[in-house]
């Protein structure tokens, strides 16, 4: 059984940067970057993304 907790972590430039807080079966530490109709997975050690199609100018917010 899965279990998370979603919380808005900070929201700029109408980007929305999500974490998980509490998850059973968690795997990398990473957050969500919600753009409109684009999502990004991206590790929070490296700051790469992991996976998603998010437009390079907002990774490049996201990352800044």
């Amino acid at each position: 059984m899965r279990r998370s907790i979603y919380a808005c972590y900070r929201k700029i430039y109408g980007i929305i940067i999500k974490m998980y807080f509490i998850q059973i079966e968690h795997g990398v530490a990473h957050f969500h970057a919600i753009y409109g109709e684009f999502n990004a997975v991206f590790g929070i050690d490296s700051l790469e993304m992991i996976e998603g199609d998010l437009p390079g100018r907002a990774q490049l917010l996201v990352k800044e």
